[in-house]
């Protein structure tokens, strides 16, 4: 999706050498491998190998077996990825297929996920888009009832979480707890989004009225990750003209991004 700038400092090839390491020995079976065996597999002189590996010793990310000097993965190796949660990995996943999706609807994308009473958007194709009308939607906040992504979470995300949303929106006093305390309308609205496969924001959001917008949710084990929508000026494009060109598009984009999760095997955090 992003264009490509070039390298402007020289590749680092020890750090690029201890990675090959590392990765080499996540993948061995039973999680222990020789200096002999990391030789091979990363084509690395075994001086080199060796030098690498005491270096990542001291360092707390490998540790070896005095009995066969063998070596593993050790436990601080796990801080690495403390801070990249699932949103990360569905950020990563979809990246390159948001950029597909945009060569196909030229209209912006955003892929959100539920954060608090909100949907953030954590990856967008607006600054790439000739017909986009807000280049800044990175980490935007969208209103869940009146935004199309809003709208598709609350629909197919899980009974207690979409509870819980609804009670965290009725404790405000903005124009959504006032939707929120009307649950007879609420549910009509989740029930239609549900029978459609996909949700509808006709310029109800009062801070975009001018725009119109889709989203479909991304599904991976059973649970809601994200939505992808595609956003467009209603006197551009109706409705039911975006419905019949742009749901199919982003009906496939999210089964290539889903096919995607599973072939990385990712375990979702409900609500993540």
């Amino acid at each position: 999706m992003r264009p490509s700038t070039g390298a402007t400092y020289r590749h680092v090839q020890g750090l690029s050498r201890g990675l090959t390491i590392l990765h080499a020995i996540n993948r061995s079976p039973g999680g222990w491998i020789s200096i002999a065996e990391l030789s091979a597999q990363t084509g690395l002189h075994r001086t080199t190998v060796r030098r690498m590996l005491e270096t990542l010793q001291a360092e707390g990310y490998v540790r070896r077996s005095a009995s066969d000097d063998t070596y593993r993965l050790n436990q601080k190796i796990r801080q690495l990825s403390d801070g990249f949660t699932d949103d990360e990995w569905i950020s990563e996943v979809a990246n390159p297929v948001l950029g597909e999706l945009l060569q196909k609807l030229v209209w912006p994308s955003d892929l959100c996920t539920i954060d608090g009473d909100s949907m953030l958007v954590r990856e967008t194709t607006h600054r790439f888009s000739p017909l986009s009308f807000n280049r800044t939607m990175i980490r935007q906040r969208l209103p869940l009832l009146f935004t199309s992504a809003g709208r598709a979470y609350l629909a197919f995300c899980g009974d207690e979480e979409r509870r819980q949303l609804l009670q965290l929106l009725m404790a405000g006093k903005d124009e959504q707890a006032s939707f929120a305390h009307n649950p007879a309308l609420v549910e009509r609205m989740l029930d239609k989004v549900r029978q459609q496969g996909y949700a509808i924001n006709d310029g109800e959001w009062n801070q975009q009225t001018r725009i119109g917008a889709l989203a479909v949710p991304i599904r991976h084990h059973e649970h809601i990750l994200a939505t992808i929508n595609v956003v467009f000026l209603k006197k551009a494009v109706s409705i039911s003209d975006a419905v019949s060109k742009y749901v199919p598009e982003l009906n496939a984009a999210v089964g290539k991004i889903q096919r995607l999760l599973e072939a990385r095997d990712i375990s979702p955090t409900p609500g993540g």
